[in-house]
């Protein structure tokens, strides 16, 4: 069992949100974010991605899609960027196709 342990810093306070500035890794998801047509991807790959049904349930295409990305742009592999999106909020924030509601 893996057991993280985060040490909490001054630049996690939320008083020190407003000197934040966004780092390049924050800087270029953004840029992608933007630049990379998600809808027109999704609407191609969908007709071919497992659907709900027998077997296990799939990941969402939109997160799957996302962490494909990560995976090449990063040179990850499949151990290393479960434990970067485990490890990194930026890179969690983005394999998330739309916003959080709570």
């Amino acid at each position: 069992m893996k057991i993280a342990l985060r040490q909490i810093t001054f630049a996690c306070q939320s008083s020190f949100e407003k000197y934040a500035r966004a780092s390049r890794r924050e800087q270029f998801l953004q840029t992608m974010d933007t630049v990379v047509p998600w809808s027109e991807l999704e609407a191609l790959i969908e007709l071919h991605y497992p659907k709900v049904g027998k077997g296990r349930q799939p990941v969402g295409l939109g997160i799957m899609l996302r962490i494909y990305f990560l995976q090449y742009l990063f040179n990850l592999s499949d151990p290393a960027a479960e434990d970067a999106l485990y490890e990194s909020s930026v890179l969690r924030s983005f394999a998330r196709p739309y916003p959080v509601t709570s």
